[in-house]
């Protein structure tokens, strides 16, 4: 029997665009951890449901998550992407070029918690936040957020069950206990409306009051 996952992707047809993108991370040799192809449809609505200007993304590995992002954008609006890696900064990039979403994205290279004192001290705000990117500063990334966002700002955090070691109480590992404290925020802040979504890797989803 199939899983409830392959059953909804085969109802799809392939994406030839982000099809191309995978094949460029794995070109590149870079680990393929790119948002599951559900919550990338998942993104684009959200981001198009909420008329969302501004959209900032922790974490732009190949540029897979930017280009479901920008689908959904609303006309002249942007993308800031915090990224570690100036190799994937410049691979991510491309791919958005390629996408035609390239003019509409901006990339900010080095630890992402610099990267967001930085719009913060700018007064930089968003309307949308993805955060996809090293898992022991999603509490972190969390609070930044919620600081740098307008009311009703969309936050997403991607990779929530870590593969099923968030929901193992005998793993105890820093990401893992990062997670769960992102994920409890997430359920229990009063500044949030929030849900989980457990398919796939698990999706948290928040509306910041």
């Amino acid at each position: 029997m199939i899983t409830p996952e392959q059953y909804s992707e085969d109802l799809y047809e392939a994406d030839e665009t982000l099809l191309r993108v995978k094949e460029s991370i794995a070109a590149a040799g870079i680990q393929d951890v790119s948002i599951a192809p559900g919550y990338g449809r998942l993104l684009t609505m959200l981001v198009q449901m909420s008329k969302a200007q501004s959209v900032l993304e922790i974490g732009a590995l190949g540029g897979y998550s930017g280009i479901c992002l920008a689908r959904g954008l609303a006309p002249g609006g942007r993308i800031v992407s915090l990224e570690l890696s100036q190799e994937n900064a410049d691979l991510a990039h491309r791919n958005m070029r390629e996408a035609g979403y390239g003019d509409q994205a901006v990339y900010m290279v080095g630890p992402a918690l610099d990267s967001l004192e930085a719009l913060k001290a700018k007064g930089d705000k968003f309307d949308f936040f993805f955060i996809d990117a090293d898992k022991e500063n999603y509490p972190n990334y969390l609070e930044h957020a919620i600081q740098l966002a307008r009311p009703g700002a969309i936050i997403a955090g991607d990779n929530t069950l870590l593969r099923g070691r968030t929901l193992n109480m005998e793993k105890n590992g820093p990401s893992v206990l990062a997670m769960r404290k992102f994920n409890e925020t997430i359920a229990r802040d009063e500044r949030l409306i929030s849900t989980f979504l457990p398919a796939y890797d698990g999706l948290a989803l928040a509306i910041v009051k």
